[in-house]
């Protein structure tokens, strides 16, 4: 009775204002959450990550079919792929500048690597705090592709790293004649590291192609259990034709049937 005595006397001395009913209290009110736009929500949820990875990974599985074949320009000898390295930095001309088509090409590509690699670390960092510790086994993986994917992506990053100080920068490349493409790609594969540098990352590359096609199939919402057996069909051989692909040129050079 004191404390609701002292209370209603507080409340009822000069100069005090009372809060008007319906009014929020300060002391209750709280700020509004800041709202996120579609493309940041879907970004940071791991099905969006997902999708990021999936969209990506098929434009560069787009490329590398590309840059396959024309890889094997190098069997028809130098006038075919020099011809067609000189192709590329003039396509678009005139509506482009000298150029510009293939540095378009290579900053899309760039962009398409730098969100597959960020999704792909962020996703694996998920996937390692969620796991459940104090377990006697792990969880035992389905094949040796979904094993070795995490190792497979840093193995092609840096490969990546060399092959653009290799054949683009020509930094590393020794022997290597600017403006001539297919001197260069002998000159390369010429050398004992720089077949083990590249056919290494082939095979792993055709670990990755092998499994992430799977998944991004599945992502997309491609996979229904009536296509699963065609869709790993696909996943595989497309991963045995790319590998196969790439590993022609190195062989080439060093049977002698490239020179």
């Amino acid at each position: 009775m004191a404390l609701a005595t002292r209370t209603d006397a507080d409340h009822n001395r000069p100069g005090h204002q009372r809060r008007p009913p319906g009014e929020p209290s300060r002391k209750t009110s709280r700020k509004t959450p800041r709202k996120t736009s579609s493309i940041g929500s879907l970004w940071h949820s791991t099905v969006g990550k997902k999708a990021v990875m999936a969209v990506t990974g098929l434009i560069m599985l787009a490329y590398l079919v590309a840059h396959m074949f024309a890889n094997l320009k190098v069997f028809f000898g130098p006038d075919d792929l020099n011809g067609y390295a000189h192709w590329l930095r003039t396509l678009g001309e005139p509506f482009l500048p000298h150029e510009w088509f293939l540095w378009l090409a290579r900053v899309a590509l760039l962009t398409a690597v730098v969100l597959h690699a960020v999704a792909a670390a962020q996703l694996s960092r998920r996937d390692l705090a969620a796991r459940p510790r104090g377990y006697a086994h792990q969880r035992r993986r389905a094949s040796y592709a979904t094993r070795t994917m995490r190792w497979g992506g840093v193995i092609l990053a840096l490969f990546i790293v060399w092959h653009i100080l290799d054949l683009t920068t020509l930094t590393v490349n020794e022997r290597a004649e600017p403006g001539h493409p297919y001197q260069n790609v002998v000159a390369t594969f010429s050398t004992w590291y720089g077949n083990t540098i590249y056919i290494t990352a082939m095979l792993a590359l055709g670990l990755h192609v092998r499994h992430g096609f799977w998944s991004a199939a599945q992502t997309l919402g491609a996979g229904r259990p009536r296509r699963d057996k065609a869709l790993k069909m696909a996943a595989n051989t497309l991963a045995a034709l790319l590998t196969c692909g790439f590993i022609a040129v190195p062989v080439g050079v060093m049977s002698g049937v490239v020179s």
